[in-house]
């Protein structure tokens, strides 16, 4: 006779209390393929843009081609806000997911078949809104595989963590070989790029973590993610929705709302690294090691890749500050020396463009590759700092009725973010590399040592 399988509060199936429920791993390795296929189009993106169309691009400008990386950028932090609005009342997550997977592997089938204006704009669209169907349901079905008290939460945020840079980290290898070396052409001395191909193994990829989501799903899912939470949401929210909020609901509040404005700030410089970062080194960095270029796209894997490295080592420093006598470092502090990390970062890379000049055309001398390489080490800190932090924050501090909301508004915030982000890497073409690294530099330390003084009265309003 079979045993029954034990299933959780949300209907997934347990896990022992040392062990992670086997659905963790399903959705690990699901939202791995996903930013694989993500991070593989988008590090070949702002390439396909400016390259000529004899070498494989479409013969954007410079200028032109950031506002639409930076509008794309953006547009996938806001369509979560209404997909998650929709799976909330009418479909699943799971059919959420399976609908947003399958969308935006059909973005990318269209942006393979043809190269032109036209079906970069439908393929765009479609990976902009199949985004919204998956991104904000898949992040759910993690916490929902375990009880509201279970200690292994944290952790399991973790190993999902990994997955999301796993994936980031290898998409750039594979799909920039394929674009700028396997599949590439010289014809009269003329290169062109198969940035198609790139594109199709990113279609692959998701293709493949559907698969494996539908294929295992109910094995290891259960019921998990099924049903829509209109119901639920309105049983959790009818005690407290018709309550005004109390003094220090409204306190916590505008501290949410007061750091989320400066992390535009720091979103707006990070996210240089898929636009102006990215042509920077594609056209001033000296890229050769042992007679080899290394292709462009691949510096797209050095900030996951030191993700993956810096993250122990940043949840360590965390754990031992909390059990020291001066206790854990406040949270303007820690995401404030994140907007420090940065800005520095953008220094060191002033200094590599003090010697290449900001022109293609007249260039000295190619910068050493170590000054990106270093730039991206200090992004990279910042944004462990940060980033992780402020959703911990969000989480915790958020009043119940609008939980939800918040958290749909730190997320927009990156999409504010990454839409100027894409303006101020537009300005390099007429303001130079030199002048748009160190304002944003600058002002990225400036506004970090504002968030640090702020530390007293924004832990008063927060009441942590």
């Amino acid at each position: 006779m079979q045993t029954a399988t034990k299933l959780n509060q949300a209907g997934a199936p347990k896990a022992s209390k040392k062990k992670h429920p086997p659905g963790l791993y399903l959705l690990f390795f699901t939202e791995m393929w996903e930013r694989f296929s993500y991070y593989g189009m988008r590090g070949l993106l702002i390439y396909y843009l400016t390259y000529e169309f004899i070498n494989g691009g479409l013969g954007y400008s410079q200028a032109v081609a950031s506002s639409i990386y930076g509008f794309f950028t953006g547009a996938v932090y806001f369509t979560p806000l209404v997909g998650g609005w929709l799976t909330d009342r009418f479909i699943g997550k799971r059919l959420a997911i399976t609908i947003g997977g399958i969308t935006m592997a059909l973005g990318n089938f269209v942006l393979f078949a043809q190269q032109s204006k036209t079906a970069l704009f439908i393929g765009l669209g479609l990976l902009i809104i199949g985004n919204g169907f998956f991104k904000p349901n898949i992040s759910t079905l993690v916490g929902e595989l375990y009880d509201e008290k279970d200690e292994r939460r944290d952790a399991a945020f973790t190993i999902f963590y990994m997955g999301i840079n796993l994936g980031a980290l290898i998409a750039p290898l594979i799909c920039g070989f394929l674009a700028e070396d396997l599949f590439k052409t010289t014809t009269n001395g003329v290169e062109h790029f198969a940035y198609n191909y790139g594109f199709l193994a990113a279609a692959i990829g998701m293709v493949i973590g559907q698969i494996l989501f539908n294929a295992l799903g109910n094995r290891y899912l259960g019921d998990l993610g099924k049903k829509p939470n209109v119901q639920q949401v309105k049983q959790n929210k009818k005690t407290a929705i018709n309550e005004p909020l109390t003094k220090q609901e409204k306190h916590r509040t505008w501290a949410i709302v007061i750091i989320t404005c400066f992390v535009v700030f720091f979103w707006a410089g990070f996210e240089q690294a898929g636009s102006s970062m990215a042509l920077y080194t594609d056209q001033f960095i000296d890229k050769t090691i042992f007679g080899w270029e290394i292709p462009s796209s691949w510096f797209a894997s050095v900030n996951p890749l030191f993700i993956i490295l810096l993250a122990p080592l940043v949840s360590m420093l965390w754990v031992r500050l909390s059990k020291s006598k001066r206790g854990d470092w406040p949270v303007p502090i820690k995401m404030g020396l994140g907007m420090v990390l940065l800005g520095l970062g953008f220094i060191v890379l002033v200094f590599a463009v003090m010697q290449t000049g900001s022109d293609p055309k007249h260039i000295a001398v190619k910068a050493n590759l170590m000054f990106i390489v270093v730039t991206y080490l200090f992004h990279t800190l910042g944004e462990l700092f940060l980033s992780p932090i402020g959703l911990s924050m969000v989480s915790r501090i958020a009043p119940v009725k609008l939980a939800s909301l918040l958290m749909g508004v730190w997320l927009a915030s990156s999409g504010i973010a990454n839409i100027v982000a894409g303006q101020l890497a537009a300005l390099t073409s007429s303001l130079g590399y030199f002048e748009i690294f160190s304002a944003i530099g600058g002002l990225a330390i400036f506004f970090g040592l504002i968030l640090i003084l702020l530390t007293k009265p924004l832990n008063r309003m927060m009441k942590l």
